[in-house]
């Protein structure tokens, strides 16, 4: 895989990440406002989305969702999961284009 692309993939992460991140920033606030809220499917559809490392430093920096389950466990899992797919991306991408398309194929035999 080229660096070009590898580097594209890396500031889309980056990107959907601080997206995520403004999500519970805005949950947050409202939830101190008593205003219209997020949707805690949504919170966490976007978090396993790609956006675990977003939604656990906004969990962090703004003590937001850190004793209502899942959120507890659920984020920084994602974020874990997250950094080992980002770590692969960026060391070995041929590697993971392979198993990706292997993935593919095999998906579209069950289909």
């Amino acid at each position: 895989m080229p660096t070009d692309t590898v580097l594209t993939l890396l500031a889309i992460f980056a990107l959907w990440n601080g997206i995520v991140f403004c999500v519970y920033a805005f949950d947050k606030i409202a939830a101190t406002q008593g205003a219209w809220r997020v949707s805690e499917d949504t919170l966490i559809l976007l978090a396993v989305l790609g956006g675990g490392l977003g939604a656990f430093a906004c969990q962090r920096l703004l003590r937001h969702k850190t004793r209502k389950a899942p959120f507890p466990v659920l984020l920084p899992l994602m974020a874990g999961l997250h950094i080992v797919i980002i770590l692969l991306i960026a060391l070995v991408p041929d590697a993971v284009l392979h198993t990706a398309d292997e993935a593919a194929l095999l998906l579209e035999r069950l289909i």
